[in-house]
């Protein structure tokens, strides 16, 4: 009877140690991905499907890999951006939200498109709500930036529950 008791006891101790989910607290995604297509223009024009994932690195900003594979004029191009972008709304307080970021991309070309080089990224960006009444889904958004030329995307990205 001794041992039961003491079983009960610990049990005990140790669920009330553990924390509780409450319906109001929903888990934060960690990782968020994203699918996009890309036209660049610059001395020769490409476009590209992409896909991303990003982390947050604050509250403001979120920072990632994007992977990119298409056509250009003389065949087959690809590129890797490495990018921070900073929210303006990261609470998802307003509908649509503009963003800005930057980092480094590196375009993969032919010689006769340029060769490969790698260049300095900047962007400006608007972000979609969310689908109505939904915690999470895919929210749209679209991008206009330099880094290689002039750049136009639209963009799918995972929404995460109340952050941008």
């Amino acid at each position: 009877m001794r041992r039961v008791r003491s079983f009960w006891t610990v049990s005990f101790v140790i669920a009330l140690g553990q924390p509780l989910l409450v319906r109001a607290q929903l888990p934060q995604q960690p990782l968020q991905a994203e699918g996009r297509i890309d036209a660049i223009f610059a001395r020769t024009a490409g476009f590209e499907g992409a896909v991303g994932i990003s982390v947050p690195a604050g509250l403001y900003v979120r920072s990632g890999v994007v992977a990119g594979l298409g056509a250009g004029r003389h065949g087959v191009e690809g590129r890797t951006d490495f990018i921070s972008r900073f929210s303006l709304d990261p609470f998802r307080q307003s509908r649509w939200a503009p963003y800005a970021g930057g980092g480094i991309s590196g375009r993969y070309r032919s010689q006769l498109d340029g060769g490969s080089h790698a260049y300095l990224l900047i962007f400006l960006g608007l972000e979609g709500p969310l689908p109505i009444g939904r915690t999470a889904g895919w929210v749209p958004a679209f991008e206009a930036g330099l880094g290689g030329g002039a750049r136009v995307s639209v963009i799918f990205r995972r929404g995460i529950n109340a952050r941008r």
